[in-house]
């Protein structure tokens, strides 16, 4: 084996995807399931294993991106969108399997630093990066360095209220941007999956996540924002312009005048980029 990269997982609420990424950022191999209703692990291990054996490159560590809440560096994860994973025990299952340093953190989080490596922002220093998908998450870059709060949860945006008194979100509150905003609420509310919303469906969407941007642009002086996931990738062109239009109504105080956003320039396969991002960086820590 001449090439080295990162053994790169992507645990998400509709499907787990795997892969290899260089140490420069490309995805040189990949593979996905859809996750399934109940024994998530067991498909998500064999996925692992699978591409382990198949792959030519060295793999120098493992990075692991997923949907929270979680205790810090993922040793115990209660993903919302899993209802089996009630603080379990990610970390030590993924290291039994792969048998290499593995490092994991929330998937938004994840997401943004992929694109700040490699992606739509590169080498920008003050950026969130959102995932809007079957939940919303989100992690915030700040002076260079990700936001990892009191319990490495810091940038949960799809958990700010957009809707007072809103439709009930899976974290127990209402009106969360997550209730409103993401893949499964889009569905329980228009009775149709999120690829088949109209218009007027995609232009709430996104003046919803504007919104919500607006809220923590202000709260941590930022004004850029990069976007992945089914639901915003899905929609397109009129999701961002939507976004952008609530962003140049809205965003008035001077330090996020001119507050822009971007679709993930790494496309459908920024999650793995991502995760390897988040081996890339925590690495450097250890």
């Amino acid at each position: 084996m001449s090439q080295r990269g990162y053994l790169a997982v992507d645990i998400g609420g509709t499907k787990l995807s795997v892969g290899v990424v260089s140490l420069s950022g490309e995805v040189l191999e990949h593979r996905k399931a859809p996750t399934p209703s109940a024994n998530v692990w067991a498909t998500l291990s064999e996925l692992i294993r699978q591409q382990i054996v198949d792959t030519k490159v060295e793999l120098v560590a493992c990075g692991v991106g997923c949907g929270g809440p979680m205790s810090p560096r993922g040793e115990l994860v209660s993903f919302l969108h899993i209802p089996e994973w009630r603080d379990f025990e990610l970390r030590a299952r993924v290291e039994e399997v792969v048998q290499m340093p593995v490092y994991i953190d929330n998937d938004a989080k994840a997401l943004v630093q992929g694109e700040v490596w490699c992606g739509a922002v590169a080498g920008q220093t003050d950026v969130i990066g959102m995932v809007v998908s079957t939940g919303v998450g989100g992690g915030v870059i700040s002076r260079g360095k990700v936001l990892d709060g009191n319990s490495g949860n810091a940038g949960h945006i799809g958990h700010v209220i957009v809707v007072p008194d809103g439709r009930l979100c899976a974290c127990g509150s209402h009106g969360c941007l997550e209730a409103h905003a993401s893949g499964r609420s889009i569905e329980a509310i228009t009775g149709k999956p999120s690829a088949q919303a109209g218009p007027e469906v995609v232009a709430e969407t996104g003046r919803l996540v504007a919104t919500a941007l607006v809220s923590v642009g202000a709260m941590l002086d930022l004004r850029t924002a990069v976007i992945a996931g089914s639901v915003a990738l899905g929609f397109g062109r009129p999701f961002f312009e939507a976004v952008q239009a609530e962003l140049d109504r809205s965003a008035k105080i001077g330090f996020i005048r001119g507050f822009k956003v971007h679709p993930a320039g790494l496309g459908p396969l920024s999650p793995l980029v991502g995760a390897a991002a988040v081996a890339r960086n925590l690495g450097c820590e250890t």
